[in-house]
């Protein structure tokens, strides 16, 4: 006879022997306990799960003649349901009887009384490969079935299946298998089989399996034929075999290459990547895998039960915890984004080693990230120890200019009554009442005539101020002889802009009050000022036509004057504006005319290129 693979040797025929469906298998043998199994069941998960399997088993157990609630595996119909032969078994592939007319021949099979059992068992591997016509046609069957038949279904894409025959049906979703559990059932098969193999070498086959147990087993059987003799004659896996027919990386080099990001030496990193690029590794892999890595390490340092998030054994699972004890979640993160970032740069990268030496390159300049809340309690604790004093402005630092104190006010005093003259007509003014005679709250100011303003900055200069003699004194115009006395200049900074150096500066001004100005005026050819007014030109005579409405130009207009503290009127309409009746073609007319002219859009359509530049005039002709 043949040689049998593993994944058929070991495929159980019981519900005892399925491995990780716990809930599944539950919910099945109470329903054929309490003799409430629904007429169409539908198994969907990952491949290699069981779901199958399960259709299979649920077969022999509803034809058991032991009638309980697993199969016997001794009886005629359990035997011959095992071997392939049992008539009132229908077992159709959904992607090769995919079509109306097979699902019409089914019909009229399952109209037939079984032969053989008590009932006929309808399984459809999978069932979302059927087209559109033969599920419609299977409706109303599935709905109402006879009551000597079973269907049940097996999909790997259960989104696939239209709604109609989801309602009709009882789902079971089989999860992935775990870690734990495959490690188990593969140890007991080694043992079975008489193979020595280390339980390190059975997490690398269970890893790779990546939940399914058929592609566990397909690995464990080649890992089965490759394994050596040793000297008393009996066959050993090794570690290092694994590793090198599955092409993986042990973790003993990702935890050497953690160790040499968190010490920034890239060296070592560098030494592990060229060992793992000699023995034919393929760098993708690796990196997906290294990526997996720090998520482990940041899930350990993020929660006190990583072992419940983590499907990894338990000495690598201490290598992480022991890796992330004095790193914090900042570093992690950002080195857990590096190496994802760097992951997509090799996705799209010819040269994917070099793109992955450049991603330990960026990670080694990580260094450690202190926390925020940290950084502000050092700040808090500095303050604290000098008192509360705040340093001055370091070099490079723009502080805002001092502000000279304003001078007291003289005091009040009654100016003397002068002898009018023969021209004089005006008549001597009262004094001012005092602050007494004045409401609460009340100030007396003098009308003064306003400062001159300055043409540049320049130093303040003022007289020494008069001490006041009294805080009930009121503001008296000065007299003739105080008037005769040097003024006091007060200087103020000219705070004025230049337009075509502050204009990006301008557009986020305008961004904060309305952003959709902001964006027309990004399109805008050179502004500048000219005779008072701001000249914003378009080339397109669209893009300026919102602006154009009179209330729009006034809002913009209060904008520019605000933030270019000047008085300036606003210049808004298209390059063509000014354009004088009978002038030729402009320059700009020229560009746009070639850049839509139909033989260069077929040139660039054809060679897959773009106008990045038109150039006109007799230099470029």
């Amino acid at each position: 006879m043949s040689y049998l693979v593993l994944a058929r040797k070991w495929r159980p025929q019981s519900f005892r022997d399925v491995v990780g469906q716990e809930a599944v298998v539950r919910i099945l043998q109470n329903a054929l306990r309490r003799d409430r199994v629904a007429h169409a069941m539908i198994y969907s998960g990952v491949r290699g799960v069981g779901k199958t399997t399960l259709a299979r088993i649920m077969a022999k157990a509803l034809n058991c003649e032991g009638q309980g609630d697993d199969p016997c595996n001794e009886c005629d119909s359990c035997r011959a349901m095992t071997a392939g032969s049992a008539v009132d078994l229908k077992e159709i592939d959904g992607a090769s009887n995919r079509g109306i007319q097979e699902i019409r021949e089914l019909k009229e099979n399952i109209r037939f009384f079984p032969v053989s059992s008590r009932y006929k068992i309808v399984i459809i591997d999978e069932v979302h490969m059927l087209t559109t016509e033969a599920f419609n046609a299977l409706l109303k069957t599935l709905e109402e079935p006879p009551e000597h038949v079973y269907f049940m279904f097996a999909t790997t894409e259960l989104h696939k299946v239209p709604i109609t025959i989801l309602s009709r049906c009882q789902r079971y979703e089989l999860k992935r298998v775990g870690l734990s559990s495959l490690g188990e059932f593969f140890a007991h098969i080694a043992s079975h089989e008489q193979i020595a193999i280390s339980a390190s070498a059975l997490d690398m086959i269970a890893r790779e399996a990546d939940g399914s147990v058929r592609d566990g087993l397909s690995l464990l059987d080649q890992m089965f034929s490759f394994a050596a003799e040793t000297a008393d004659g009996s066959v050993a896996v090794l570690d290092e075999d694994v590793v090198q027919v599955l092409g993986l990386v042990e973790s003993a080099a990702f935890v050497a290459l953690a160790r040499a990001v968190f010490a920034s030496d890239l060296a070592s990193c560098l030494d592990v990547l060229e060992l793992t690029y000699q023995q034919g590794v393929d760098l993708q892999r690796f990196a997906a895998d290294l990526l997996e890595f720090f998520r482990g390490m940041m899930i350990c340092k993020s929660t006190s039960q990583p072992a419940s998030l983590l499907d990894i054994s338990a000495d690598e699972l201490a290598s992480m915890q022991e890796l992330v004890e004095e790193q914090s979640k900042e570093t992690l993160y950002q080195l857990f984004h590096i190496f994802l970032q760097g992951m997509e740069d090799m996705h799209f990268s010819r040269q994917p080693r070099l793109a992955l030496e450049m991603v330990f390159v960026r990670a080694i300049q990580v260094g450690q990230i202190s926390p925020a809340a940290e950084l502000a309690g050092r700040l808090s604790t500095l303050i604290e120890k000098s008192g509360g004093a705040i340093a001055p402005p370091t070099q490079g630092t723009v502080a805002a200019p001092p502000q000279p104190p304003r001078p007291p006010m003289p005091p009040v005093s009654q100016p003397p009554p002068s002898e009018p003259t023969g021209s004089d007509t005006v008549q001597a003014k009262p004094p001012l009442p005092t602050l007494e005679r004045l409401p609460e709250k009340s100030v007396a100011r003098p009308t003064a005539e306003p400062l001159p303003k300055p043409s540049k900055p320049a130093a303040v200069a003022s007289k020494p101020p008069i001490p006041a003699s009294s805080e009930e004194s009121v503001v008296s115009p000065p007299s003739p002889s105080e008037s005769a006395a040097p003024e006091v200049e007060v200087v103020v900074a000219s705070s004025k802009r230049d337009v075509s150096r502050d204009w990006q500066g301008f557009v986020g001004y305008v961004k904060e009050r309305q952003a959709w100005m902001a964006q027309v005026l990004r399109l805008c050819e050179a502004p500048h000022i000219e005779d008072g007014k701001l000249i914003v030109r378009y080339e397109n005579p669209a893009d300026c036509l919102v602006l154009s409405q009179p209330e729009k130009i006034q809002a913009l207009t209060t904008y520019a004057q605000d933030f270019f503290q000047t008085e300036l009127s606003l210049d808004i309409c298209s390059m063509d504006f000014h354009q004088k009746e009978g002038d030729g073609p402009t320059p700009r007319d020229d560009r746009r005319a070639l850049g839509n002219d139909p033989l260069v859009k077929m040139v660039a359509e054809v060679f897959d290129g773009q106008v990045i530049g038109i150039r006109t005039g007799p230099k470029f002709r």
